[in-house]
């Protein structure tokens, strides 16, 4: 009985290595970026503190917020939406769009641009019965922290590939 589950197992991973699939590795800071500081007009915002563990993990060595001579990972700006989306006969909206974007760039701590200024917006859908609220909130809290962790994960494999691709050296 054991083999007749070992063996579809087996099967899927098998084909899974077949057709070129591998998991992503995380983002891995070459070491000549040095220190990483991540600005922002909102220094206290829950995505710059995720980015900057991200930073950590990734290898990156945090800089202090006075130092200019690090490279940096600027957010521009944040900006969440709340879109209705569909309404009931009474006109009261039921279905949202959730939107998060962010605008962001990195630089080396020459001042060069290595990934230019840019945007990155995501969205979910959520329905909220206005006759029953009561999880409403909750939901669209659950979405807000799934939309920040993969706004976190965007903006670090955009750096990613980045600085995996090989730069032009002066002559």
């Amino acid at each position: 009985m054991k083999t007749f589950l070992l063996i579809p197992g087996l099967l899927v991973m098998l084909a899974l290595s077949a057709c070129g699939f591998h998991l992503r590795g995380g983002l891995a800071l070459p070491s000549d970026i040095g220190a990483v500081r991540v600005v922002s007009s909102n220094p206290n915002s829950a995505l710059v503190y995720a980015l900057e563990q991200s930073l950590r993990r990734a290898g990156a060595d945090m800089a202090a917020g006075g130092n200019d001579d690090v490279a940096a990972l600027t957010v521009v700006g944040e900006r969440w939406g709340d879109t209705p989306i569909s309404v009931d006969q009474f006109g009261r909206a039921q279905e949202f769009t959730l939107r998060y974007a962010v605008i962001f760039r990195f630089e080396d701590a020459d001042g060069e641009v290595l990934v230019p200024q840019q945007a990155i917006e995501l969205s979910r859908d959520y329905i909220s019965v206005p006759t029953a609220s009561s999880g409403t909130e909750g939901e669209r809290e659950i979405l807000s922290r799934e939309l920040q962790k993969e706004m976190t994960a965007s903006i670090l494999r955009r750096i990613g590939t980045v600085l995996k691709a090989p730069r032009a050296v002066a002559p």
